[in-house]
């Protein structure tokens, strides 16, 4: 149950049995090695995120194919070739760097099992970090100190979503694709799974444990919220009050509420946990930057309780004061197409990242003075879908699509 092993993966397994979603795709061009992606890539993926690239050179293909499959010379070089002639680098979508004084420090690390998309890492409160290895249907752990990495396997049609620590130190996950949530003993690696006993709750999500220990979740596309008992296995679900919200992040403040953010309409939630009570915010359509379409993906919460969020759709970042309604944005650094994914509030400072520069970046805006930072991201070409502060006021990150976990160590300029 426990592993270590790098996994090398063949043209005929790399796309860990998952069904292509049937729709029309762009034709690639013709030429020496087309045959070779589009039976090794679009095993796995499909074209649009080939010919939506911004392009790359021969090594930067290399290095970006090398994160997803290992592949012996010559495959490799004939598709880095074929990739890099026809998609050579077409400086779209540059990144908008914005110095300061803040100075912070990447580390980045390849996860054993290539192409496992990685996601939601968090810091253990035993200084190990964990992610969620979606396309790997596994759980990894990384000791920082050393880079040790092994990874724990759950069930292939489970493909978590988020993992996250529990009250007793256990690791959680949500079975995004069988409608489970699973217990992973910290000590032990033995695996408790607990369906949700409802079909019409598909996938859900991401999760957080409420003050009294109920472990609460989003059903994403499913449209509903839940609530599982860790002591009985119990689950209770209801139906989101606005069609089509598609719920997708959640966190907790320091009065035990759950916020969650709307990916498909214009609101956020609060949920008393207590009462299972659930109240809309309408967030605004229009504000510092056009009403580009709305996807609010990921909140965060300052310690006053205001909820921070990303407006993916419009690039932009806002903020809600429950205590007067207040609802106030500011258009990030790169523009309506940067792309806000993740987002973290460190010591009433705000990070997220612009998933759609390239490289893309990781941005610090200080509320105080309203002023941006920005960095771009050593692995360079991925989406950082979520992140979490550490216990010593660090960030943990990582990057699907090169198949890396990352930790941001933040320092002030001394000369600052």
């Amino acid at each position: 149950m426990y592993q270590s092993t790098r996994i090398l993966f063949s043209a005929a397994v790399i796309g860990f049995g998952l069904p292509l979603v049937a729709q029309a795709q762009p034709e690639l061009p013709e030429g020496e090695g087309k045959a070779l992606v589009e039976g090794i890539c679009v095993a796995c993926h499909q074209t649009d995120l080939i010919t939506d690239s911004v392009g790359y050179t021969h090594d930067e293909w290399s290095y970006l194919f090398g994160q997803m499959i290992a592949l012996p010379d010559p495959i490799a070089s004939d598709i880095s070739g074929y990739l890099a002639e026809h998609f050579p680098p077409s400086g779209e979508r540059p990144a908008v760097i914005v110095p300061g004084e803040v100075e912070i420090t990447f580390q980045e690390w390849t996860t054993p099992t290539l192409g496992q998309r990685p996601r939601d890492p968090f810091m253990h409160s035993d200084g190990s970090i964990w992610w969620a290895g979606m396309y790997g249907s596994l759980a990894g752990r990384l000791d920082p100190a050393t880079g040790e990495m092994s990874e724990v396997r759950l069930d292939p049609t489970a493909r978590p979503h988020t993992v996250l620590e529990g009250p007793d130190g256990d690791i959680w996950y949500t079975g995004n694709s069988n409608g489970t949530m699973g217990r992973i003993d910290h000590d032990t690696h033995e695996i408790t799974v607990y369906p949700l006993g409802n079909p019409d709750a598909r996938d859900p999500h991401t999760a957080a444990f409420a003050d009294d220990g109920s472990l609460w979740f989003t059903v994403q596309n499913s449209n509903m919220l839940g609530r599982l008992d860790p002591a009985s296995g119990e689950v209770w679900l209801r139906d989101m009050p606005t069609e089509r919200a598609q719920p997708y992040g959640i966190r907790k403040d320091s009065e035990g509420m759950l916020w969650i953010a709307y990916r498909g309409a214009y609101k956020i939630a609060r949920v008393n946990p207590a009462t299972k009570e659930l109240t809309e915010f309408e967030t605004p359509k229009h504000g510092q930057f056009p009403d580009m379409g709305h996807y609010v993906r990921r909140l965060a919460i300052d310690s006053e309780d205001n909820v921070w969020y990303v407006d993916s759709g419009r690039g932009g970042i806002g903020r809600f004061n429950p205590k007067t309604g207040e609802f106030k944005e500011w258009a990030s650094p790169g523009g309506v197409d940067s792309h806000p994914y993740a987002i973290e509030v460190v010591d009433d400072v705000v990070w997220y990242n612009e998933s759609d520069m390239r490289p893309d970046t990781l941005v610090r805006f200080d509320p105080a003075t309203e002023t941006f930072q920005s960095w771009a991201i050593p692995s360079g070409v991925g989406i950082i879908r979520n992140m979490h502060k550490t216990p010593d006021g660090n960030l943990v990150i990582h990057q699907s699509s090169t198949n890396t976990v990352g930790l941001v160590t933040i320092g002030e300029n001394d000369e600052s």
